[in-house]
């Protein structure tokens, strides 16, 4: 039996266990575990909405004010979170759990396109293309404006920063 060959100066053998590799963030069981739980309490209080405000006419208000307002919501608590510091640590957390959790759960972009559908399929082709175009429109009007609250909310201090 022969000795493996070394290929350091002395001979001996220099083998060292490569550093532990940190998993990317969408493979962390506990933040995947944050957006779980948010999504889940973002799903039932859209249902909860949904149930408490049952639309009657054609047109889906109740969910057509859930995504206009989860898309301010979102845009104010994304720059809050970035006017505090860096995506790190609570910061971090409070995104995953609240911003793509509880946000990405509450508003429901495939049930605009499931009522959109059923809009269309009852012959109501005006309504449909007002919900879906103003959907789109008033959301991104709403996450700019939420922007531009969250931007004017001021930085904190550098003791917050460093947490």
């Amino acid at each position: 039996m022969t000795k493996p060959e070394s290929n350091s100066p002395s001979g001996g053998d220099t083998h060292t266990d490569p550093p532990a590799v940190m998993r990317p963030l969408h493979l962390r069981p506990g933040l995947l575990a944050l957006v779980f739980l948010g999504g889940t309490a973002g799903t039932a209080a859209r249902e909860a909405c949904s149930l408490i405000f049952p639309t009657s006419t054609g047109f889906p208000l109740t969910v057509f004010i859930i995504n206009i307002a989860g898309a301010f919501l979102l845009g104010l608590l994304l720059e809050s979170l970035l006017r505090r510091g860096s995506d790190q640590g609570w910061r971090r957390r409070i995104r995953l759990l609240v911003g793509t959790g509880f946000m990405g759960g509450f508003t429901t972009y495939s049930t605009l396109a499931t009522d959109s559908a059923l809009l269309l399929a009852d012959g109501m082709t005006g309504t449909m293309l007002g919900y879906a175009v103003g959907t789109i429109l008033l959301g991104a009007l709403a996450t700019f404006l939420g922007i531009l609250v969250g931007s004017r909310i001021p930085r904190a201090a550098a003791s917050l920063e460093a947490e």
